[in-house]
C-alpha cells in the first residue's frame, strides 16, 4: 500500500469491499439495487418535470417536492454508480480524497433530504392553520432561502467530517468493509482515537435529524389540534389527506435512518455486517424510490397532472 504522507499514515487509496461474507452473490444483490435506482432516477426527474411544465403545480407545497426529489437524485447519485461498479465489475479502489469527497457529498444531501421533510411540515401547517394567508407567507422569495438555509446548514455542519477523518493514522490498512465512504466506516479503519468522530456525528445527528423530527412533531400536532377543531368530517378528511403523503415519506426516510444510525453504534456485535451494509445503501435508495410513487399515489393533483401530460401526449401523436 501506498501513502501520500508517511509521518500521518494517509493511503493513497481506500479499497471498498463490498458486502462482506456476501461476495458470492453481489451480481443479485446489485439487480434489485440497480432497478431501484433506475425507478427512482425516472421518478423523479418526471416529478421534476412535470411540476416544471403544469402551472397548476407552482405552489409551494410542489415546489418543495420538487426540491425534495431533486435532493433524492442528488442522494442516491453520491453512492449508487461507484456501488454498482464495485458489485459488477470488482472495481473497489477509490482515491482518498474521492473518499473524502463522497462522504461530505452522501452525509449533505442526507441532512438536507431531512430538512426539505422539515420544511415539508411547516408547509403543511401554515396551509391547514393559515389558509388565508398561505401564499403571503410562503412567497418564492421565503422558499429560496429556506432551500438555501438547510443547504447551508448541511454543508457546515458536514465539512468538519473531512477534516476529523483526514487527520486519523491509518496504520491498520485501507479496507472500508462497505460499499460507499461513510463517515463511520472510514474512521473505523483508522488506528487512532476516534471518539471525537463519534461524539460529532453524534451531535450533528442531533443538531439536523433531532431538530427536524422536533419541527415536524410540533408542526403535526398543530394541524392535528386544527383538523380535530373543523366541525365537518369531510373538511377533517380533506384536510388531513393532504399530509398522508408526506408522512409517507417522513416514514420511508426516518425508519430504515434510525435503524442505519443506531445499530451502527450500539448494535455492532449483534447484527451482522452484511446487515448493516444492506440497510446502509438501502437507507439511501428507499426514500427517492419510494417517494415519486406515493405523491404520485397519495396526491390528488399530481394524478391529474399526469393523465393531463398523458392525454396531451397522445393527442399529439394522433395528430401527426
Amino acid at each position: 500500500m501506498s501513502f501520500l504522507n508517511g509521518t500521518y499514515l494517509t493511503p493513497a487509496s481506500f479499497i471498498l469491499n463490498g458486502i462482506p461474507g456476501l461476495e458470492e452473490v453481489h451480481l443479485w444483490i446489485s439487480l434489485p439495487l440497480c432497478t431501484m435506482y433506475s425507478i427512482a432516477i425516472t421518478g423523479n426527474f418526471g416529478l421534476m418535470y412535470l411540476i416544471y411544465s403544469e402551472e397548476t403545480l407552482h405552489r409551494p407545497m410542489y415546489i418543495f417536492l420538487a426540491l425534495l426529489s431533486f435532493t433524492d437524485v442528488l442522494m442516491c447519485t453520491s453512492t449508487l454508480p461507484n456501488t454498482l461498479c464495485i458489485l459488477w465489475f470488482n472495481l473497489k479502489e477509490i482515491d482518498f480524497k474521492a473518499c473524502l469527497a463522497q462522504m461530505f457529498f452522501v452525509h449533505t444531501f442526507t441532512g438536507m433530504e431531512s430538512g426539505v421533510l422539515m420544511l415539508m411540515a411547516l408547509d403543511r401547517y401554515v396551509a391547514i392553520c393559515y389558509p388565508l394567508r398561505y401564499a403571503t407567507i410562503l412567497t418564492n422569495s421565503v422558499i429560496a432561502k429556506a432551500g438555501l438555509l438547510t443547504f447551508l446548514r448541511g454543508v457546515m455542519l458536514v465539512i468538519p467530517f473531512t477534516y476529523l477523518t483526514k487527520r486519523l493514522p491509518y496504520c491498520r490498512g485501507n479496507v472500508i468493509p462497505h460499499t460507499y465512504c461513510d463517515h463511520m466506516s472510514v474512521a473505523k479503519v483508522s488506528c487512532g482515537n476516534v471518539r471525537i468522530n463519534a461524539i460529532y456525528g453524534l451531535m450533528v445527528a442531533l443538531l439536523i435529524g433531532g431538530f427536524d423530527i422536533l419541527c415536524i412533531t410540533i408542526s403535526y400536532t398543530m394541524i392535528l389540534r386544527a383538523v380535530v377543531s373543523l366541525s365537518s368530517a369531510d373538511a377533517q378528511q380533506k384536510a388531513f389527506s393532504t399530509c398522508t403523503a408526506h408522512i409517507c415519506a417522513i416514514v420511508i426516510t426516518y425508519v430504515p435512518a434510525f435503524f442505519t444510525f443506531f445499530t451502527h453504534r450500539f448494535g455492532g456485535h449483534t447484527i451482522p455486517p452484511h446487515i448493516h451494509i444492506i440497510m446502509a445503501n438501502l437507507y439511501l435508495l428507499m426514500p427517492p424510490t419510494m417517494n415519486p410513487i406515493v405523491y404520485g399515489v397519495k396526491t390528488k393533483q399530481i394524478r391529474e397532472s399526469v393523465i393531463r401530460f398523458l392525454l396531451k401526449g397522445k393527442g399529439n401523436s394522433h395528430s401527426i
